[in-house]
């Protein structure tokens, strides 16, 4: 007979609390930096640079690099280049640089992992994530990505605020887009990597645009927008988790259905009262 897991192990057994600290830290990240995606319209973007890792995690699982360090590598790489284009010919460029160079680092990971290196589990549990593979050095990780949310949330919000609104307005003032923009890009990037152990490169989405998305629905104002994705992405990663211990599945697609579920609700209820608003 099966044992069905209490909501106290998140607590009591020593793995689960690592990711129960992880979820938490990466929802302050996610949640800070999701909100700043939604409103730039980054979602491709913060998708794609979790995708384009993939080449970095086969090269770490064939060398013993850890793995956060190539995809990091890659990651930055992946995100200036984007930056690059889309500071030449506008955002259109930038859109078909996120799209062309996902292609090409897809294409290059599984060449690497089918003919070069043989890759084995651990790219597919970075892919998809894992509750037991998280240690101290990811706990750490996902701490400096959450202070560096917190502080260029503070430092940078004003510019990216200006940028989304009325960007021409924003130059017009002097506020320095070009460094804001590549930031945020980059910052996006470091958040996104730090959250391959827990979530996986193919589900970042799951913390990083899907409660975003979500609040974006609820939010009267930026403020609510930002403080409402933090919690409602720090609640969503703990249920996902318990989620994933009690059947037994990864902890990116335990998040990712929830989220995507909770969205749903929320839409479907915000359109339900806009139709009887008007009736």
């Amino acid at each position: 007979m099966t044992t069905v897991p209490s909501p106290l192990d998140l607590v009591d057994l020593p793995f689960l609390r690592t990711a129960t600290v992880e979820v938490l830290l990466l929802g302050v990240a996610g949640g800070l930096l999701g909100a700043w995606i939604v409103l730039r319209r980054l979602a491709f973007f913060s998708h794609a640079v979790g995708a384009a890792t993939f080449p970095g995690l086969v090269v770490a699982d064939a060398t013993g690099i850890r793995p956060i360090v190539a995809a990091l590598g890659v990651a930055l790489a992946y995100a200036g280049g984007v930056h690059r284009a889309g500071s030449r010919a506008g955002g259109r460029a930038a859109d078909a640089a996120t799209g062309l160079l996902l292609v090409a680092a897809l294409a290059l990971g599984v060449i690497l992992a089918s003919d070069v290196f043989h890759s084995g589990a651990r790219v597919d549990q970075l892919l998809f994530g894992t509750l037991l593979g998280l240690d101290g050095g990811d706990l750490i990780a996902a701490a400096v990505a959450a202070a560096l949310a917190v502080l260029a949330t503070f430092l940078l919000g004003p510019a990216w605020l200006a940028s989304g609104f009325d960007r021409e307005g924003a130059r017009t003032l002097g506020a320095p887009l070009g460094v804001a923009d590549a930031l945020l890009l980059g910052l996006v990037a470091v958040a996104v990597v730090t959250a391959l152990p827990a979530v996986g490169a193919l589900l970042t989405t799951a913390l990083f645009i899907v409660p975003s998305a979500t609040m974006r629905l609820l939010a009267g104002s930026v403020p609510s927008l930002l403080a409402g994705s933090v919690l409602l992405a720090a609640v969503e990663g703990v249920v996902g988790v318990y989620v994933a211990l009690w059947a037994d599945i990864p902890p990116g697609a335990a998040i990712a259905v929830l989220g995507a579920g909770v969205y749903a609700v929320v839409a479907l209820s915000r359109a339900g009262l806009a139709q009887v608003a008007t009736s």
